[in-house]
């Protein structure tokens, strides 16, 4: 399989005016397009080597987004997981910032739904559109409209962790609140669990960068939810260092007894 593939992918119509697509539908529009792609690499590649099925849906689903970005805001920036990061985005006044395909390992393993595409918009400082699709469910969260209703909040709770490096926190966090720890692939697909009431808790210690979390983050505030670093600041976006290792995503209820179990908890490494 040639992952160079550059064939125009199908994505928002041409025939629409860049002026008729408002950001959060366009955000929305971007993330459920590339995740009709990649179901449509899956089957074609299919699940025997891994490695060429991660490397096609990574570079493929990119080449659709920066294709669709480049038509529909030309004049905006883009930092995308799978792109050269222009430095030209610090002193731009509109960064797009997206995951083409969150959840690797997941999307190249049958039958798991648990792996995503991010499409967030950054302007001056904050999020202010941002979609999160999860393909394989035939869903997409978007900050535009109405945000997904979610049931009270289970008690205890329950927090979603990474299925094969779960922070140390996580533990620690779950003992002190007396919470259940649910295993879980890709960023989004946590994050989104949180967002539509399958999870109250998201926390993660280690190893993201901004298009891991952004627009995961934009949806999850649009829903009323509380977010911030394991140290309650901000999660701040478009820094010269895209690393942004660690965050919280939870009912916002709960906010206050999440952070004050991490502060107990003491630094993390």
């Amino acid at each position: 399989m040639n992952t160079d593939d550059t064939r125009p992918p199908a994505t928002v119509p041409v025939d629409i005016a860049t002026d008729e697509l408002d950001d959060d539908v366009l955000a929305r529009r971007l993330a459920t397009d590339a995740g009709k792609l990649l179901l449509r690499i899956r089957e074609e590649v299919g699940f025997a080597e891994p490695a060429t099925l991660r490397d096609a849906g990574d570079a493929r689903s990119h080449q659709l987004l920066a294709r669709a970005l480049a038509r529909h805001r030309p004049q905006d920036a883009v930092l995308s997981e799978e792109g050269v990061d222009d430095p030209a985005r610090l002193s731009a006044e509109r960064v797009w910032i997206v995951d083409p395909l969150d959840g690797t390992r997941e999307f190249a393993e049958p039958g798991r739904t648990d792996w995503a595409v991010h499409v967030a918009l950054w302007r001056a400082g904050e999020l202010i559109a941002g979609a999160v699709a999860l393909p394989a469910l035939n869903v997409t969260l978007s900050a535009g409209g109405d945000p997904p209703a979610r049931p009270a909040a289970a008690r205890p709770p329950r927090i979603v962790a990474s299925r094969t490096r779960a922070p140390r926190i996580v533990g620690e966090v779950a003992e002190a609140l007396g919470a259940s720890i649910v295993p879980m692939g890709s960023a989004g697909a946590k994050a989104a669990a949180v967002i539509r009431g399958q999870a109250e808790i998201y926390l993660h210690a280690g190893g993201q960068y901004e298009w891991d979390s952004a627009a995961p983050v934009a949806v999850a505030r649009a829903a009323g939810l509380h977010t911030s670093r394991l140290d309650s600041t901000p999660l701040r976006y478009n820094q010269p260092d895209p690393l942004l290792p660690d965050l919280v995503i939870c009912d916002a209820a709960l906010g206050p007894a999440v952070l004050a179990a991490i502060q107990a908890a003491g630094p993390q490494r």
